[in-house]
């Protein structure tokens, strides 16, 4: 056994210090530096004892260094295995974040209660019972899947070296706790020494980890930044309560795109995959309404049609309000101002809101062209003819700019019944036979004279 020591952490970032401090220099928060005990073995691996028996590796060429295509594990959930890049390879660790209640632990026994294969699904949050009562609800009958209550690493290993998993699921990782660290379950030396020991375990055995992550106020994932660091995979589960839908979405992906976003609906039973998220985001409002525009997106490789809402009012106090959901402040204010000094509508003593439905948050410039057409539409109170969507970035002179893949957005238009869509004079557009037409633009001022003239 090791000389036990103690060591400062900073509970927000977990930067290690020699001796107490008020303020952490890496993350500038205060009073976040708390002492920990630190006590390690001389083993503490998983099965350390098979590692020492191992051949040290050499350096090899690139050219001689032989690559197969990986088989990645179907999860059973395109949604998933979307996002993922195509299902999860084996020995990766994933790390799978979000907000309390909004259904990491529902997604997660949900995959492992499909699977064909062996899955280990170890609970350190939840008794057996009541993972039962909620795997009742999603599907009652399922051989493959096997749950443990446990928060101990040491035993956990014990029943996975007998029970030889294809996947084991971890919720959470904040729960878990090592003989190796005397330290609390949950503080910055535990999640550290946790999450190395099931590393080791997932790469020398080649099989896929799932971790379940707790988050901060901040929105953050709790812990050490290291531990997003150590991972493969980082996923973020997201939603508004006040919504039925999900969404997740990749921030770290060695494996594949972080660009891909998954869609899914809580319902009593689950959740169940959106696979055409396009119709779930445009309402069915049979009325005309003002201030609404219909923008053609692109999630990774999945095009998306949304809608967008904007109301412009006078401003009742002296300073006009910007606010937007969804959709980034600072762009809006930019594309407010082109308006004004291109387009000449005087917006600058006005109120303007701006939501994007469905609860989602969208960076894609191709939306520019909606967001003005939806604030025009609204600041004029004349609803824009159904039928229409847009897909271009509006520039700082007013100009239409081109977007990328606007074949894609073109055709999921036409898919849902759209007859136009507006789009840059400047894009090349290779689809033939289409029955949209394709209203090609250059300036602002074109736009508010087809709409508005």
């Amino acid at each position: 056994m090791a000389k036990t020591k103690t060591a400062f952490f900073c509970q927000n970032c977990g930067t290690q210090y020699a001796k107490w401090v008020g303020q952490c220099s890496a993350c500038k928060e205060w009073n976040t530096i708390v002492e920990e005990v630190v006590q390690k073995e001389d083993k503490r691996s998983w099965k350390a004892s098979s590692v020492s028996d191992k051949k040290a590796n050499k350096p090899l060429r690139v050219s001689e260094i032989t690559h197969e295509s990986e088989l990645r594990l179907d999860t059973q959930d395109q949604e998933f295995n979307r996002v993922v890049g195509g299902g999860l390879v084996p020995g990766s660790l994933t790390l799978l974040g979000g907000e309390p209640g909004i259904g990491k632990s529902t997604l997660l026994l949900q995959i492992a209660l499909k699977l064909p294969f062996k899955t280990l699904y170890v609970s350190g949050e939840e008794s057996q019972r009541q993972i039962k009562m909620r795997a009742d609800r999603i599907q009652p009958n399922s051989e493959n899947c096997f749950i443990l209550t446990e928060t101990k690493t040491q035993n956990i290993f014990q029943q996975i070296a007998s029970l030889e998993p294809d996947l084991v699921v971890i919720d959470s990782i904040q729960t878990l706790h090592t003989d190796y660290i005397e330290s609390a379950a949950g503080s910055i030396s535990q999640i550290r020494e946790c999450a190395a020991e099931l590393i080791k375990f997932a790469k020398e055995s080649h099989t896929p980890v799932i971790l379940v992550g707790h988050i901060t106020k901040d929105g953050t994932i709790a812990g050490p930044k290291i531990l997003e660091h150590m991972v493969d995979t980082v996923l973020q589960f997201e939603g508004d309560r006040n919504y039925v839908y999900r969404i997740l979405r990749s921030l770290k992906n060695r494996f594949g795109s972080t660009a891909e976003l998954g869609i899914y609906e809580m319902q009593g039973s689950g959740l169940r995959e959106v696979n055409n998220p396009s119709e779930v985001l445009i309402s069915k409002n049979e009325e005309d309404l003002s201030g609404t525009a219909i923008a053609a997106t692109v999630e990774g490789m999945r095009p998306l049609l949304i809608e967008i809402q904007a109301l412009v009012s006078t401003a009742v106090y002296g300073t006009p309000q910007r606010s937007a959901t969804g959709f980034n402040a600072k762009r809006l204010n930019m594309l407010l101002a082109v308006l004004e000094k291109r387009a000449g509508f005087k917006l600058a003593a006005k109120d303007v809101f701006l939501n994007i439905t469905g609860g989602i948050s969208v960076d894609d410039p191709a939306i520019d062209l909606a967001v003005m057409a939806a604030i025009l539409s609204s600041n004029a109170d004349i609803p824009i003819e159904k039928g229409i969507c847009f897909a271009a970035e509006v520039g700082l002179a007013g100009e239409i700019r081109p977007v990328q893949r606007v074949d894609q957005r073109i055709l999921e238009a036409e898919k849902l019944g759209f007859t136009t869509i507006y789009v840059s004079k400047s894009n090349k557009i290779g689809l033939k036979n289409t029955t949209i037409q394709i209203q090609k633009v250059s300036k602002i001022e074109d736009v508010v004279s087809l709409l508005f003239g």
